[in-house]
């Protein structure tokens, strides 16, 4: 089995070292602080002939699902973003779904994959973490090791039918500074999210418990401290869950594709 070099973090990891451990098996965790400087990706993947409406949905909600690639149906090299990779193996956990239900949490979906598969790639927020890190601005899952807080909101997206749903959130605690720090910094990512949607009362999004995410593990938040919400590329897959396609496969919250892609390449000099 291959295993994490000795002298390497996993910050240290490149992108093909990282998807090496992944298609090897010996990598299912999640992927936050991993392969410093290289943005990371959710992954949706459907039948074709659900396709078109999905990157329909994907446009009309830009914020949760900015697209990186799509790939041509059957293709499982993303040639754009990560040349020679699979999508297939390449990935900590996946999530098979079918009728609306997560029947699997595979590491490897060769077994499953389909001549008529199309493969998006959309932005991660975890790129924009080493932006934060790098100015100072704690990321308080990483510190943690643990899996971002991600939170259903009541917040509906733009329905393309058939793929409706919430707005899912990820959530980092910061001071009332560092929330405003932040914005100003991941606002310039747009490719992965941007800024934030919110901060502060989390009833504000229909969130009840922050110490019980839908998704991820939950994070100390600290006295004088409040809650920033982005929006989430697991928004696609609760979309996906509601319109009960036979199958589909995402990545498994917090378990993303990364890329070959420089996060700075994905800066924007006019923040959105």
């Amino acid at each position: 089995m291959v295993s994490l070099p000795p002298d390497k973090s996993p910050a240290d990891l490149t992108p093909v070292q990282l998807r090496i451990l992944c298609r090897a098996g010996s990598l299912s965790s999640p992927t936050a602080g991993y392969a410093r400087g290289f943005a990371q990706a959710n992954l949706v993947v459907l039948p074709v002939e659900h396709a078109d409406a999905f990157a329909r949905f994907c446009k009309a909600n830009p914020k949760p699902c900015p697209l990186l690639e799509v790939l041509p149906p059957g293709a499982f090299e993303p040639v754009r973003c990560a040349p020679g990779a699979d999508l297939r193996t390449d990935l900590p956990r996946y999530r098979v779904l079918e009728h609306g239900r997560c029947v699997q949490w595979p590491t490897d979906v060769t077994p499953l994959w389909r001549p008529d598969f199309v493969a998006f790639l959309i932005g991660c927020s975890f790129t924009f973490e080493w932006a934060l890190s790098a100015l100072g601005v704690p990321v308080r899952h990483v510190e943690e090791g643990r899996n971002v807080p991600m939170f259903r909101t009541d917040r509906p997206c733009v329905s393309v039918p058939p793929f409706a749903g919430p707005l899912v959130v990820s959530m980092r605690p910061l001071t009332p500074a560092d929330a405003k720090r932040a914005a100003h910094i991941t606002a310039a990512f747009p490719d992965v999210h941007g800024g934030p949607v919110h901060a502060g009362d989390p009833a504000a999004l229909g969130i009840g418990d922050l110490s019980h995410p839908h998704y991820g593990d939950a994070v100390t938040i600290k006295p004088g401290e409040i809650p920033v919400f982005w929006a989430c590329g697991v928004t696609p897959m609760e979309a996906i869950l509601a319109a009960r396609l036979p199958l589909a496969i995402t990545h498994e919250p917090g378990h993303m594709f990364v890329t070959d892609i420089p996060n700075e390449a994905l800066r924007r000099e006019s923040p959105e």
